[in-house]
């Protein structure tokens, strides 16, 4: 059995032998540690899975202080706290938008516009991505697709899905960046 210090040797130098090794050595520990922290089996898979890709993507800066097992406690760590980040700040969105179409607050027809206004703006800027980004987009934000279902959908791999979100909400935020002066 190889050492840590071999695998990682090897991983840096870009042998796929030695990550499938780390893979196979460590994937039940990482899913478990995540699965603990998440209580979700699909959300815990696509944090291993996507701890997996980093390790491999940054595999020539890695710079490791202590075990395998210690960097993956670390990066299930880091990965769940900014999904639930990401997922409270996804669900503030969801909380105003609701409370600015719901009848809670009493809206005046120029409320009402602005609201169709905006809609219909987002609407263009999501028309106004190319087609892929905006296929992967779509289905992430409208039809509310995990990153590990859309790639499995679209034959692509987990990272590309990811890097299109990214880029498509880059996107979206410099085009839509003016719209927040308009509600505030």
């Amino acid at each position: 059995m190889t050492s840590e210090t071999e695998l990682l040797s090897l991983l840096q130098c870009g042998d796929h032998k030695a990550m499938e090794d780390i893979y196979l050595r460590y994937w039940e520990e990482v899913l478990d540690t995540a699965y603990k922290r998440l209580r979700d089996e699909e959300i815990a898979q696509d944090i291993c899975q996507e701890i997996f890709i980093s390790l491999w993507e940054n595999r020539e800066r890695i710079q490791l202080k202590g075990s395998l097992s210690a960097y993956f406690a670390g990066a299930v760590k880091y990965r769940v706290i900014n999904y639930f980040r990401s997922s409270q700040i996804k669900e503030k969105h969801k909380e105003d938008l609701l409370m600015l179409s719901s009848g809670d607050i009493e809206q005046s027809a120029a409320q009402g516009m602005m609201l169709k206004e905006l809609h219909q703006e987002v609407d263009e800027a999501i028309g106004e991505l190319p087609e892929k980004m905006r296929v992967i987009f779509s289905m992430s934000r409208k039809e509310e697709k995990s990153i590990r279902e859309i790639a499995e959908e679209l034959d692509l791999s987990a990272q590309t899905v990811k890097n299109q979100i990214s880029s498509a909400l880059k996107v979206m935020k410099k085009k839509l960046s003016y719209v927040v002066f308009l509600f505030f």
